[in-house]
């Protein structure tokens, strides 16, 4: 049988952890990733309940990036939870997730920059922390990607009422039966344009110094915690990774302020991604035990992780729990298969990882079958 330490460290991804008043089974996380697959209203497809539930044996799914107001939108077809009709919606998700004995938080995100004119009310320009266009690219529906739009600067007066719309959309997710949230605060979205020198160049209280762009994410956190509680809300953060034109001259000072104010707030985790999000995880020198050290919550790492480097990170102490992204999309029993040593299934080459209509690519990645194992 072996002793309980030989069991823990061919198990470590199979040990139950608390995460605030939840008990997980495990200390696997289904990452959010963006499907592009909302119906009219930005409201979850019916379609949507059973793909997130499908996924139910994971310790904790967090769902997709969903806009926190009308103004948030960046992409096709990606689901909202500010209208009665998008809370329904999620609603049904989180429900059927429920009744399969799974564990579900929501992404919440402002896309900032990351948009286009088309998904603003009047087609005005999205907002910003300051006027610098990204130099990237979103997704419109019939036309692909495109270059995003040029960004106004937002007010000062008005950042209080941005903080405001993750503050009612964290709301609206326990309302939809949500476990806690997730903030979004990377790949180069409000939040973390916010943080990054290459995309703030205000001359306010929001620009300028660590101090002042850090600010904007602490008082989401802060807002969103007043709101539903510690033990309810966590963010996301990506130090180095350079998705979405994002740029800093000084990551690790900056991350650092950040999570030892965080400490301060004490989220109910902090989600990491390492190095350049789907990609190299060595794109940038980084010391993310200095981080580590910084917070005594549960720490979760993401990017390009396999089972072995995993249960490395988790029995090293490195990690408490580890994310993995387009592994599940085609593996939605991948605790299963990871417990088994089975095989992963390949990505359907006929079907996209964003959009689609249909349940090809979506919810018809098999499982593996009671013999099978």
């Amino acid at each position: 049988m072996g002793t309980p330490t030989e069991r823990f460290l061919a198990d470590a991804l199979f040990q139950p952890i608390s995460l605030g008043k939840l008990e997980l089974a495990n200390r696997i996380v289904m990452a959010p990733m963006t499907r592009n697959r909302a119906d009219e209203g930005n409201v979850p497809a019916e379609m949507t309940i059973e793909y997130y539930a499908q996924r139910a044996s994971v310790g904790l799914i967090i769902a997709e990036a969903t806009q926190v107001s009308e103004t948030a939108q960046g992409y096709a077809n990606t689901p909202g939870l500010h209208t009665p009709a998008q809370i329904a919606g999620w609603k049904k998700v989180t429900d059927e997730v429920h009744r399969r004995g799974g564990r579900i938080f929501v992404q919440l995100w402002h896309t900032g920059r990351m948009s286009h004119v088309s998904f603003q009310p009047n087609g005005q320009a999205p907002v910003a922390p300051s006027a610098i266009a990204a130099n990237a690219k979103t997704y419109l529906a019939g036309e692909g990607f495109v270059d995003t739009s040029a960004p106004r600067e937002l007010e000062t007066a008005e950042i209080a009422g941005v903080v405001n719309d993750f503050r009612l959309a964290a709301a609206n997710a326990i309302k939809a039966g949500f476990d806690g949230v997730e903030i979004h605060g990377a790949h180069g979205y409000l939040i973390d344009a916010f943080l990054r020198d290459g995309s703030n160049h205000r001359s306010d209280p929001y620009g300028g110094s660590i101090e002042n762009r850090s600010r904007f994410l602490l008082e989401v956190m802060q807002a969103v915690i007043a709101e539903i509680g510690a033990e309810r809300s966590a963010i996301r953060i990506s130090p180095v990774s350079p998705v979405n034109d994002s740029s800093e001259s000084h990551p690790q000072p900056l991350f650092e302020h950040v999570v030892r104010e965080l400490e301060k707030l004490h989220p109910v985790f902090i989600h990491v991604v390492e190095g350049h999000t789907g990609g190299p995880r060595d794109n940038a020198p980084f010391d993310y035990e200095a981080l580590r050290r910084l917070y005594s919550g549960i720490w979760m790492v993401n990017n390009g992780y396999t089972k072995e480097m995993a249960v490395e990170a988790i029995t090293s102490g490195r990690a408490d729990m580890v994310s993995f992204g387009r592994p599940f999309i085609t593996n939605p029993d991948l605790p299963r298969r990871f417990r088994e040593n089975a095989p992963l299934n390949a990505p359907f080459k006929d079907a996209s990882l964003y959009g689609g209509v249909g349940p090809h690519g979506y919810i018809d990645y098999p499982a593996l079958s009671d013999s099978e194992g």
